[in-house]
């Protein structure tokens, strides 16, 4: 009698099926799968603990080799730098999908605010909206240009998130947010701007949320592309507002200040909640479109086969030596 089920259907109609580095396998004789006896999910081999801290120090700001570096020293496990980059990949998108159905109880006064960072070689701003009353980052825009329509595209994602429209939005002296804020909330709004973010009472808040999204700039290095920036964006979300307890707040998460009874504490129950078998790649598309990307992330290139003349059954192509004794 064994204490424990299939991982891929829960089943405890199992058998022992050998064993291969020491490790036990089992078969389920109900979903006809064999799978190790370790604590790992569905094909995979490396333990959902490790995984678990893989994202945690990511999302800290530590790099991909630093991350190789402390799994070889503290697990003797040094998996390569795209099989992090999957894992990365796979667990943000299922946090993601899990975040995000929750609707934050808000406050009614919003501070937006975007930075430039360098990804693939192509500057690429950043847009930010935050909640003044429980720090919560209500949504994250990126794009290469700062016009209007991307401003207005951050406050309706913002808008979108809370399920209402705020009374008051502050932001910096960019003329973009004049006509986006009023194309996204007309007169309802009062649109509030600022040189150096001196209007009360988000002086400090600002300067701490500045802080917060260095740490961000650490986890965003070494990206390539804007795609992978946009997995990643939304991960840090998750991470910002789910995960990372904030000082201010009484060590409190913003979503916790917001009301929000996430049954998701860490990455490690991201992990451990995770779908399982499904099979997962980095070179799987993404589904975001972002505004105005340059046209070489837009094409897609038909694969045309190549067609080969048919040969009769029997027919032996010509040699050159075969050639020259017909001439």
């Amino acid at each position: 009698m064994v204490d424990f089920c299939c991982k891929y259907c829960g089943s405890t109609n199992i058998v022992r099926y050998g064993q291969a580095g020491g490790v036990q396998y089992w078969w389920c004789k109900d979903c006809k799968r064999k799978f190790a006896d370790n604590d790992a999910l569905p094909d995979m081999k490396t333990p959902i603990m490790q995984i678990g801290a893989t994202l945690s120090m990511y999302y800290r700001g530590m790099s991909i080799d630093e991350i190789r570096q402390h799994l070889d020293q503290q697990y003797n496990n040094c998996p390569s730098g795209s099989t992090i980059y999957d894992w990365i990949c796979r667990f943000t998108d299922e946090a993601t999908a899990k975040a995000r159905y929750y609707k934050p109880n808000v406050g009614d006064v919003w501070i937006a605010d975007e930075t430039i960072l360098n990804i693939g070689g192509k500057k690429v701003w950043f847009w930010d909206l935050i909640d003044v009353k429980t720090r919560f980052l209500l949504a994250s825009h990126m794009s290469f240009q700062r016009t209007a329509q991307h401003a207005r595209t951050l406050v309706e994602k913002a808008s979108n998130r809370a399920g209402k429209a705020p009374k008051v939005v502050i932001t910096d002296k960019l003329f973009a947010y004049l006509d986006g804020i009023e194309m996204a909330f007309g007169a309802d709004t009062q649109h509030v701007q600022s040189k150096g973010f001196s209007v009360q009472p988000n002086t400090n808040l600002i300067e701490r949320f500045h802080g917060t999204l260095k740490s961000r700039t650490k986890v965003m290095r070494g990206l390539k592309s804007p795609e992978s920036a946009l997995t990643i964006l939304d991960g840090w979300l998750v991470y910002y507002n789910f995960f990372r307890p904030h000082e201010s707040l009484g060590d409190k998460t913003p979503a916790e200040k917001a009301g929000l009874d996430f049954p998701i504490k860490n990455w490690l129950d991201v992990v451990k909640q995770s779908k399982g078998a499904k099979l997962y790649t980095s070179l799987q598309p993404h589904k975001q479109v972002i505004i105005d990307l340059p046209s070489r992330y837009n094409i897609k290139r038909s694969k045309k086969k190549r067609k080969f003349a048919k040969r009769r059954k029997g027919e032996v192509m010509p040699t050159l030596t075969a050639s020259r004794l017909t001439k």
